[in-house]
């Protein structure tokens, strides 16, 4: 008498469905709409974009293949994050920053930023943000000089292939932030939008970066409720300091389009690995990001505040996922 073929019983853990997303696609398609934004900064600041997001990329890269030992080889470029981390990395620096800075701020971005923490999924911080945080201690002064947009392609300013620790004289302009806080001249819109201003890399083409936005969104490459937090919070509170006192105030389109806020709502604040998990801790900390941000840049000492507003938010996100926790399917409320 002969037996029914039996088939081998798989056992294994939730989740049973998956979305298909992989951490190499969520990197790669990141990647892919930073370095459109990177080709608007190209147009407008020429080589010297191109050539500072070499040297971030370069920094972030080699020095997570060199510490990386069990991965050494192509292995490092697999998951794309020291790629992603140096593009991001560049698109917040000013077009004018020595290389030789930019690539320690890729340097440390993954050591501290992230190798620190224990790898990839387990920094509490965005390692780019810690780049140009580290950066901006170091050298306050050459992070903070703007140069005008419109230069030949082919020229960089002489500070960009600057030799180490050695000073060199850039012609200067000042930002659209710098203008209102310091000045009360506000910028149109329209120039915001199509990036003939002067700042980082990242912070002259609004129109671009909304678009890229707005792509990564629909792809569902990452939560929508963290960035339409972030600039809900700005419009809301800043349009009610500015009703309050137009004359001292920004108005909320101003401040939404001026600056990094833009960059960070596309690309910093919706990092999947410091940010929040919950659904109502997404909107907690993209509030939290907002409100810090007006207040940093309305009466702090710096015009901008993104980058600090960011990483202060970054550093509460345990606390917000423990406390939004939703409640177990059969569990007490």
């Amino acid at each position: 008498m002969s037996s029914a073929p039996t088939r081998p019983l798989h056992i294994s853990t939730a989740p049973f469905l998956h979305s298909g997303l992989t951490t190499q696609r969520v990197m790669f398609e990141v990647v892919a709409a930073a370095l459109v934004v990177l080709a608007g900064a190209a147009y407008y600041f020429g080589l010297s974009a191109l050539l500072l997001a070499l040297v971030t990329i370069l920094g972030a890269v080699l020095t997570e293949w060199f510490f990386q030992k069990e991965r050494r080889g192509l292995g490092v470029l697999k998951d794309g994050s020291a790629l992603l981390t140096g593009v991001l990395l560049a698109l917040t620096l000013p077009p004018a920053m020595p290389l030789w800075m930019a690539f320690l701020g890729g340097v440390m971005a993954i050591v501290l930023g992230k190798l620190i923490w224990g790898g990839l999924g387990y920094n509490l911080f965005n390692p780019a943000l810690v780049g140009r945080a580290f950066l901006q201690a170091a050298f306050p002064t050459v992070i903070t000089t703007w140069t005008a947009v419109g230069q030949p392609f082919v020229q960089t300013p002489g500070s960009t292939l600057a030799a180490p620790l050695m000073h060199v004289d850039v012609v200067t302009t000042a930002t659209p932030l710098g203008l209102a806080k310091f000045e009360h001249q506000i910028t149109d819109i329209w120039p915001l939008l199509v990036g003939n201003t002067a700042g980082s890399l990242g912070e002259t083409f609004g129109l671009l970066i909304i678009v890229c936005g707005l792509y990564l969104g629909i792809r569902g490459i990452f939560d929508w409720r963290l960035s339409v937090s972030t600039l809900l919070s700005v419009a809301v509170l800043s349009g009610i300091l500015h009703f309050a006192n137009p004359e001292a105030y920004p108005n909320a389109l101003f401040m939404l389009c001026s600056g990094g806020l833009l960059l960070g709502a596309a690309f910093m604040v919706t990092d999947p690995v410091t940010t929040p998990i919950t659904t109502k801790g997404a909107w907690i900390f993209g509030a939290g990001v907002g409100v810090l941000v007006v207040l940093i840049r309305l009466f702090g000492g710096l015009p901008e505040g993104v980058m600090y507003a960011i990483l202060l938010m970054n550093g509460v996100t345990p606390l917000i996922n423990r406390y939004t926790q939703p409640k177990p399917f059969g569990g007490k409320a």
